[in-house]
């Protein structure tokens, strides 16, 4: 009867995978958020080099997801770790709303067409007062 069992969560587990990575693939090639980075950034000569970037990120992080690993790294590490993490995160956050022309929108609906830049400030300071909080308070 256990064997059943474990088929079925196998089966399960790799139901979900397939619905997660098809959702990621989605976003990622519909919405044409990697295309607008390469188009914003000017580095469409590096196109191999975002190709094995995604791929070897995603594969090292389920390896990591499964994998019982624990790195004990030093305080700059985590620092420069960071320092990846957010600026990947802020560039996918950019390239996504300039692809879905969030803001232009958000302020048109809330009448604030000449105030862009104080949205976008204001979106700003939140995101890093919202990080700063969570690292001072929650992590350390």
């Amino acid at each position: 009867m256990t064997i059943w069992i474990n088929l079925l969560e196998i089966w399960i587990g790799f139901a979900a995978g397939i619905a997660v990575g098809g959702g990621f693939v989605a976003f990622l090639t519909l919405l044409g958020v990697i295309p607008r980075l390469i188009q914003l950034s000017k580095s469409s000569a590096y196109i191999k080099g975002y190709i094995a970037s995604i791929i070897s990120g995603s594969l090292l992080g389920i390896h990591m997801s499964f994998a019982d690993i624990t790195w004990d790294q030093s305080e700059i590490l985590l620092l420069v770790w960071g320092l990846f993490h957010g600026v990947f995160n802020g560039m996918l956050a950019a390239a996504l709303t300039e692809v879905l022309n969030v803001f232009p929108i958000l302020s048109k609906r809330i009448h604030m067409n000449d105030k862009l830049m104080w949205l976008l400030m204001a979106v700003v300071f939140g995101k890093v007062a919202g990080s700063l909080f969570q690292w001072i308070i929650f992590v350390k």
